[in-house]
């Protein structure tokens, strides 16, 4: 399998007008592995990790250098080979570029031609406090090189999908791509640097693939090579729209950015340009959006449909129908919305809560449930069992109120109905209610500590399981005490 920047070469150099033989030429491949990975880019490449005779001589390497940090490698490899290092002077040489430290260089400003790239970085603004919890807040920032047209997105996270989703919606406003998109060194977008060496994240290719852009990370400890945004904007942000700013959510603060970027940031006479970026802007030199490409960036997980028909997503919990109850769902959510998935169907939609520990609740699944409810009361399980008196129909209210699964535990009581007897199981219930012990575990262990079983012979099972399942009702012994009364009084009756 290719590497995923092999892959995106191939890419690249497509949407360039390369033909397969030249791709195949420049990139050293032969032209049936072009032409696949053109027609399906999406493959996978096991991760080698590969050891260097250098890993046990690093804290000696840092060491001599901190003694004396213009040692040349010449010197340090003597004193290496001195402790049984054998490798090369080559890897010695190599590892000494990336942790020498470096002089200060003079930067050379450049301008970059319309098009041809935008920059992009992320900023920290605090928090914003929904109820009882503060969520982090951060902005991306997004600029065209030429005109300095800005785009900014404020959200909560700074996560893979984030990163997509605001780049998406910046390209959305600036009606194109460009060429090259600089940025730093964060995990979303890079995964490991050595020099000049950069192993560039596989998601973030993925994303930049089909936009026909080229993602350049900066060096290392060199801010200024994107100093349009590290410099510029991040800075501007924070000392011409965020002072004296209020609030209510992420929405009402989005609006007021957006109102802000049209109405402020670029219109204004830029200090190096001497030009309104809407002005300089030129929409027709950014890459068009190939047509019909709509991504899906929003956030993603699987869950598991609790007993209470809900599921928990970033600190809250989400309803479902109550016939999910049990199995796994995918959530996919955005800045406003969270929506549960079943098998590729969306089954409920909410409006995302920031606030944690709260309950989305829907009132057509509350129905739902209430009538799933009642239609287990029905059952005659569970006729039978609030027959045994009041202690039990009260012990029935509360396993609902608990959302525990009202017939699996009816069937499970009258098991140990069965086993314990009725006044022995009665007495149990009654010490639960009393300690607010409410499932059917917590019966079991108070009939195991005071009672023995009233019998070691289980009921006869039939073949029919249903059958197996029918109960009667507990007989009330006060009505044939009333109906031997009543006949005994007719009967006197009778006689006189």
């Amino acid at each position: 399998m290719l590497d995923k920047r092999v892959i995106f070469a191939i890419h690249n150099y497509a949407n360039q007008g390369y033909s397969k033989a030249k791709i195949a030429a420049l990139l050293r491949l032969d032209r049936k592995s072009v032409a696949k990975y053109l027609a399906n880019p999406e493959q996978e490449r096991k991760k080698v990790v590969r050891k260097s005779l250098l890993d046990p001589f690093r804290e000696e390497i840092g060491e001599l250098l901190r003694r004396d940090p213009r040692a040349s490698a010449a010197v340090i490899l003597q004193r290496l080979q001195g402790k049984g290092f054998t490798g090369q002077i080559t890897i010695l040489r190599d590892y000494l570029a990336t942790v020498r430290p470096k002089k200060q260089r003079a930067c050379i400003r450049f301008e970059t031609a319309p098009g041809e790239q935008c920059q992009i970085d992320w900023g920290h603004f605090g928090t914003i406090t929904y109820g009882n919890t503060a969520r982090k807040l951060s902005c991306l920032a997004v600029t065209e090189g030429h005109s300095r047209m800005l785009y900014l997105e404020f959200g909560h996270s700074q996560s893979q999908q984030a990163l997509h989703r605001g780049l998406w919606n910046a390209f959305l406003f600036f009606g194109g791509t460009p060429r090259e998109l600089v940025h730093d060194n964060m995990l979303t977008a890079v995964i490991e640097r050595d020099g000049s060496i950069i192993r560039y994240n596989s998601a973030f290719l993925d994303f930049l693939r089909p936009l026909k852009t080229v993602p350049r990370a900066c060096n290392i400890r060199a801010p200024q090579e994107k100093g349009k945004v590290e410099k510029g904007v991040i800075h501007y942000i924070r000392n011409n729209f965020w002072p004296l700013r209020t609030f209510t959510d992420l929405g009402d603060l989005q609006r007021q950015a957006d109102i802000w970027r049209d109405t402020v940031a670029n219109v204004r006479i830029h200090a190096t340009t001497g030009e309104r970026p809407q002005s300089r802007y030129r929409a027709d030199a950014m890459t068009p959006i190939a047509t019909g490409l709509d991504l899906d960036l929003r956030d993603r997980a699987t869950a598991k449909v609790h007993v209470d028909f809900s599921v928990r997503f970033d600190g809250n919990s989400y309803t479902t129908p109550p016939w999910a109850v049990g199995r796994q769902v995918s959530i996919a959510a955005d800045y406003r919305t969270v929506t549960v998935h079943y098998k590729q169907r969306a089954i409920a939609c909410h409006q995302r809560s920031w606030q944690r520990k709260q309950r989305i609740e829907s009132p057509h699944h509350r129905q739902e449930a209430l009538k799933s409810q009642r239609r287990q009361w029905a059952t005659a399980e569970v006729a039978a069992f609030a027959s045994l008196g009041e202690e039990a129909r009260t012990y029935l209210e509360a396993i609902s109120r608990a959302n525990i699964p009202l017939l699996k535990a009816v069937r499970r009581t009258l098991v140990l109905k069965d086993r314990y007897g009725t006044q022995s199981l009665l007495n149990a219930i009654k010490q639960a209610l009393a300690h607010q012990a409410i499932g059917v575990d917590y019966l079991e262990n108070i009939l195991r500590q005071n009672a023995r079983p009233a019998t070691l012979h289980p009921p006869v099972q039939l073949d029919n399981e249903r059958l197996n399942r029918i109960r009667l009702e507990e007989p009330l012994l006060a009505d044939y005490d009333t109906f031997i009364l009543t006949r005994k009084q007719r009967g006197n009756h009778d006689r006189s």
